[in-house]
C-alpha cells in the first residue's frame, strides 16, 4: 500500500503547533543534533538553555521535547516539582511508563526506596541475628569493604556533619558507622537506599536505558537554577564517569536555567555540551507571535513591544485578547495580568484569574476553592484559565502561574487591599486545612504520607501570608518535623517560608527561609535543626522535638555518642517523650548496649503501649538477646496491634525455627513475605525452613530471589553458595563464596564452606589456605576442623589430620560419630586409633 503524502496543512500545523513562534534558530540546532550520529564530533550530548524569568525557556523545552518524539525519542520532562535525584527518577519513569516503556526494576527499587526512608529504624532490626553473630559475617566486616564511602561523601558523614566536626571527631564518627550500620540494616541495598540512594538507582536506569528500544532518549531538566542543586553533580558524574555504568550515547539531556554552567564541572567539555543563551523576542520574532494571535495594528504592536520588553510570556500574554486599540493594551504601572483583565469583560473570568494567582498550585478542587465560580460556570472558567499563556500545566494534574505574571500580580492584589489580601489566604488556609484533616484519618502517622504533608505545607504557606504573628513560629515549629521525615521535606518547608516572605513582604518568613535553605545545603538537616534550636525561641516542647530529630539525623550519620547527647537533652526537657526513648534504645543497640536499649524500650512503652513500632522493636531486641519468651510477647502485641508489620512476623518466624518449629516459622516467614514479597533477609531465612523441610528447589529459588534484589549482601550469598555446595554444583558454590568473602573479608563460615568446595574440586592448595583461615579465625570451629582434617588425610598429611581429629574430640566427639560414609573412611586409621 502506498504510504499517505503529508498534506501542506499538517506540516503548517506542525510548524506552528501549540502556537509556538520564534526561536527558529535554536529550534534548528535541537532538530540537527539529531541528525548527526552521536559518535560525529559536532554531535552534542547536553544542551542547556539559559536565560532570565520569563523569557520562554520552559516553552522551549516543551516544543524541543516535541521535536524529540518526532524523532521516535523516549522523552521525560522534569522540573523543580521533584525535590531530589530519587524524585527526579521515579518522574522519568512514570512519563516512560506513559510511552509504552516500563522501567520495572527501577520501579521496584523506588518503591524500595520509599519504604526503607519511611521504615528506616524499624528495618534496622532485622540486620543483626544471633545465629549469624557466631556462623556470620561480623557487623564490622561486613561494613570493612566499603569504608571508603565515607570519603567518598556515600553516607552523611562528610555531609552533615563535616561543618561541625573536626578532623579527629569525624574519624571517631566513622568508626562508629563502621560498627554500626551492619547492625542497622538487613542489606547493602537497604543501607544504599537510605543513605544514598543514587547509588543503588543510577546503575539500574542506565542499565534499562540501554534496553530501551527507542532510537533516542532525551530527557529535559526545567528549573535548573533550582534542581541543579542536587542534580549537577549527579549529571556531571553519570555522564562522564562509568561509576554506575554506561550511559547509552543516545541520550541528549536538555537542562534551562536562569544561571549558568558550572565552570568548574562543565567548563572543559566544550566539545559535548552546547549552551543556548535565550534573550527577549526580537522585534521580528515577537510581531510574527503577533501576527499569528491577529495582532497587526500598528499602533497596537508598538505598544506592545514597548511595554513587554519582549519577554515572550507578556508578548504571547498581551496578546491572547487580540486588542485593536493601543489604549486596550494598558499602561506602563500596571500588571501584566491587570493588562490581560482590562480586556476580559466577562467579571467571572477576571474575579477567578486574580483570586487563582493566589494558591503556588491549583488543580480542579484548589480552583473551586479559590475562584468561587458559580457551579454551572466553573468547568468553563477552569478550561479558559488554564489556556492562557502564563498558566502552565505541571505533570501530576496540577498547574501554577508563572513567576513572571504571578508575582506583580500577587504584589498588585496584595498593595490593594491589605485586609482583603490576608483573609483570602485565610480563606484558602482553612480549606487546606479542612482536607488536611480529611486526610489524617486515613494514616496513622501522617507525616509519612505524602498528600498529607503537601496539604500541610499549602495551609503552612497561606498562614504566612496572612501576615499573622504567630504564622511564623508555627511554620518553624513545623520545620522541625519536617527535618525528622527527611531533607526533601525539610527544603520544602524552607522554600514556602521563602516564598510566602517574598509574597507577602514579610522579612521574617524571608529571612528564615533563606537561612533555613543555606543550612540544609551545607549541612543537611543536623545543620537546620541546630540553626532552630540556636535561634527559633522554642518552648520545651518543641525544642524536646528538636532534639530528637537531630539526634536521629546524627545516629544515621554514624555519629552515636552526639546522638545520645541530643536524646538526653530531649528527655531532660520533656521526659515524657516517648520517640526520644524509642531512638536512644535504638542508638544503644546499634553500639551493641542492648541492655541499655531494652530499658528504654520499657520506658517509651509506658508512655505509648499502643505502639506496634516500638513493640516490634523490643521484640526483636529480645531475640537477639535469645530471650525469646518475651520477644514473642511483644512479637504476638506487635501483630495484633498492626498486622501489617512484615517484620514482626519475620522476627517472629525466626525464633520459632530456632526452636525447632520449622512448619510454623514457614507460617510466619510466607506471611511477611505476602505482605513485602522482595523482602530479603525472610526470603534467606526461609529458605532455611525450606532446608529442614527438605525442599531443595524452593530453598533454592527463595535464595536466588533474595540475591537478585541485593547482590552485595554476604549473608544471602554465603546461604545460597552453600545451597550450592550441598548440591554439588561447587563451582557455582565458589563463585557465590568468592563474593561473600570480597564484600566481608572477616565472614568465617564462607571461608570454610568455600575451603569445602574447592577440596572437592581438586584444588587442595587453595582450600586448605581458606579452611586455615577460618579455623585462625574461630579456634573451635569444629566443622571446619572436620573439613580440615579429611583435606589433611586426603593429601596424606597424617600428622596434621590426627592433630585436627584429637581436636575435635577434646570440643565435640560426638560430630565424628556423624561424618558422612565417605569422610569416615578416609579418617578410618584414625578414628580407630
Amino acid at each position: 500500500m502506498a504510504q499517505a503524502r503529508p498534506s501542506m496543512q499538517e506540516l503548517i500545523r506542525q510548524r506552528t503547533r501549540a502556537g509556538f513562534v520564534g526561536r527558529g534558530a535554536e529550534r534548528a540546532v535541537f532538530r540537527a543534533n539529531f541528525d548527526t550520529a552521536p559518535h560525529d564530533e559536532r554531535h552534542r550530548f547536553r544542551i542547556h538553555v539559559q536565560g532570565n524569568a520569563g523569557v520562554g525557556k520552559t516553552f522551549l523545552l516543551r516544543e524541543f521535547e516535541h521535536i524529540a518524539r518526532e524523532q521516535g525519542a523516549l522523552t521525560a520532562y522534569v522540573d523543580d516539582s521533584a525535590g531530589s535525584v530519587p524524585e527526579m527518577m521515579a518522574e522519568i519513569s512514570r512519563q516512560f511508563a506513559a510511552q509504552g516503556r516500563r522501567l520495572k526494576e527501577l520501579d521496584r527499587l523506588l518503591a524500595a526506596h520509599r519504604e526503607r526512608r519511611q521504615e528506616a529504624e524499624l528495618a534496622a532490626l532485622t540486620a543483626l541475628d544471633t545465629e549469624e553473630e557466631a556462623t556470620g559475617p561480623s557487623a564490622g566486616g561486613r561494613v570493612a569493604a566499603r569504608a571508603g564511602m565515607v570519603a567518598a561523601g556515600m553516607v552523611p558523614v562528610v555531609g552533615p556533619l563535616a561543618g561541625m566536626l573536626d578532623e579527629d571527631q569525624l574519624a571517631r564518627a566513622a568508626d562508629r558507622l563502621r560498627a554500626g550500620l551492619a547492625a542497622r540494616f538487613r542489606s547493602h541495598e537497604d543501607l544504599q537506599l537510605v543513605l544514598a540512594p543514587e547509588q543503588v538507582l543510577t546503575p539500574v536506569l542506565l542499565r534499562e536505558l540501554m534496553e530501551a528500544p527507542a532510537p533516542w532518549v532525551t530527557l529535559f531538566l526545567d528549573t535548573y537554577e533550582r534542581t541543579g542543586a542536587y542534580l549537577d553533580a549527579w549529571l556531571h558524574e553519570t555522564m562522564t564517569t562509568d561509576r554506575h555504568g554506561a550511559m547509552p550515547a543516545t541520550t541528549v539531556v536538555v537542562t534551562a536555567g536562569q544561571t549558568p554552567l558550572e565552570r568548574s564541572r562543565w567548563g572543559g567539555l566544550a566539545d559535548f555540551v552546547t549552551v543556548m543563551p535565550l534573550v527577549p523576542f526580537t522585534e521580528p520574532e515577537a510581531r510574527g507571535l503577533l501576527a499569528a494571535r491577529g495582532v497587526t495594528a500598528e499602533p497596537v504592536v508598538s505598544e506592545v513591544l514597548r511595554l513587554s520588553g519582549g519577554l515572550p510570556v507578556l508578548v504571547s500574554t498581551l496578546a491572547e485578547s487580540r486588542p485593536t486599540d493601543p489604549g486596550d493594551v494598558g499602561d506602563p504601572s500596571a500588571t501584566a495580568v491587570e493588562r490581560f483583565l482590562k480586556w476580559e469583560r466577562d467579571p467571572v473570568r477576571r474575579a477567578a484569574a486574580l483570586s487563582c494567582a493566589l494558591p503556588r498550585w491549583l488543580d480542579g478542587d484548589v480552583f473551586r476553592a479559590a475562584a468561587h465560580c458559580p457551579d454551572e460556570d466553573a468547568d468553563t472558567v477552569c478550561d479558559w484559565l488554564r489556556s492562557l499563556p502564563f498558566v502552565a500545566d505541571r505533570d501530576g494534574g496540577r498547574w501554577r502561574y508563572h513567576d513572571v505574571v504571578r508575582a506583580p500580580m500577587l504584589r498588585a492584589e496584595r498593595r490593594r487591599s491589605p485586609r482583603g489580601w490576608a483573609a483570602r489566604h485565610r480563606e484558602l488556609a482553612q480549606v487546606f486545612g479542612r482536607w488536611r484533616e480529611e486526610a489524617e484519618q486515613a494514616v496513622a502517622d501522617p507525616w509519612t504520607d505524602g498528600t498529607w504533608r503537601d496539604l500541610r505545607l499549602a495551609e503552612t504557606y497561606h498562614l504566612l501570608c496572612t501576615g499573622d504573628r504567630e504564622a511564623v513560629p508555627a511554620a518553624l515549629r513545623e520545620c522541625v518535623r519536617a527535618c525528622a521525615v527527611d531533607e526533601v521535606t525539610a527544603r520544602h518547608w524552607a522554600q514556602a517560608l521563602t516564598d510566602a516572605g517574598r509574597d507577602a513582604e514579610a522579612e521574617g518568613a524571608a529571612d528564615w527561609g533563606g537561612d533555613l535553605t543555606a543550612a540544609l545545603a551545607d549541612g543537611g538537616v543536623t545543620a537546620a535543626l541546630a540553626l532552630l534550636l540556636r535561634r527559633a525561641g522554642f518552648d520545651p516542647g518543641t525544642r524536646a522535638l528538636a532534639h530528637t530529630a537531630r539526634g536521629s539525623a546524627l545516629r544515621h550519620g554514624g555519629a552515636h555518642e552526639e546522638a545520645l547527647a541530643e536524646y538526653d537533652r530531649a528527655l531532660a526537657l520533656d521526659p515524657g517523650l516517648a520517640p526520644a526513648y524509642r531512638s536512644r534504645a535504638m542508638t544503644k543497640g546499634e553500639l551493641g548496649d542492648y541492655e541499655g536499649a531494652l530499658t528504654d524500650l520499657d520506658e517509651a512503652l509506658s508512655l505509648h503501649p499502643e505502639d506496634a513500632r516500638g513493640r516490634a522493636i523490643r521484640g526483636d531486641y529480645l531475640r537477639i538477646e535469645d530471650r525469646y519468651d518475651k520477644a514473642l510477647l511483644d512479637l504476638d502485641e506487635a501483630i495484633r496491634l498492626d498486622p501489617g508489620t512484615h517484620i514482626a512476623w519475620a522476627s517472629r518466624g525466626a525464633i520459632r525455627f530456632n526452636r525447632g518449629d520449622p512448619e510454623a516459622a514457614l507460617a510466619d516467614l510466607t506471611q511477611a513475605l505476602e505482605l513485602e514479597p522482595d523482602y530479603p533477609w525472610a526470603l534467606t531465612r526461609r529458605a532455611r525452613v525450606w532446608r529442614v523441610l527438605g525442599h531443595p528447589d524452593r530453598q533454592m529459588a527463595d535464595l536466588d530471589h533474595a540475591v537478585s534484589l541485593n547482590p552485595d549482601w554476604p549473608w544471602s550469598r554465603c546461604e545460597r553458595g552453600d545451597a550450592l555446595r550441598i548440591a554439588g554444583r561447587d563451582e557455582e558454590a565458589v563463585a557465590d563464596l568468592d563474593i561473600a568473602i570480597a564484600l566481608d573479608p572477616a565472614y568465617v563460615s564462607a571461608y570454610a564452606s568455600r575451603g569445602e568446595s574447592l577440596a572437592r574440586l581438586g584444588r587442595h592448595a587453595e582450600a586448605l589456605a581458606d579452611l586455615n583461615r577460618a579455623v585462625e579465625m574461630r579456634p573451635g570451629y569444629v566443622w571446619a576442623l572436620c573439613r580440615r582434617a579429611v583435606l589433611h588425610a586426603v593429601t596424606q598429611r597424617w600428622e596434621e589430620a590426627r592433630a585436627d581429629v584429637e581436636r575435635v574430640r577434646e570440643l565435640n566427639s560426638e560430630i565424628l560419630e556423624r561424618l558422612p560414609d565417605t569422610d569416615r573412611a578416609v579418617l578410618a586409621p584414625l578414628l580407630a586409633g
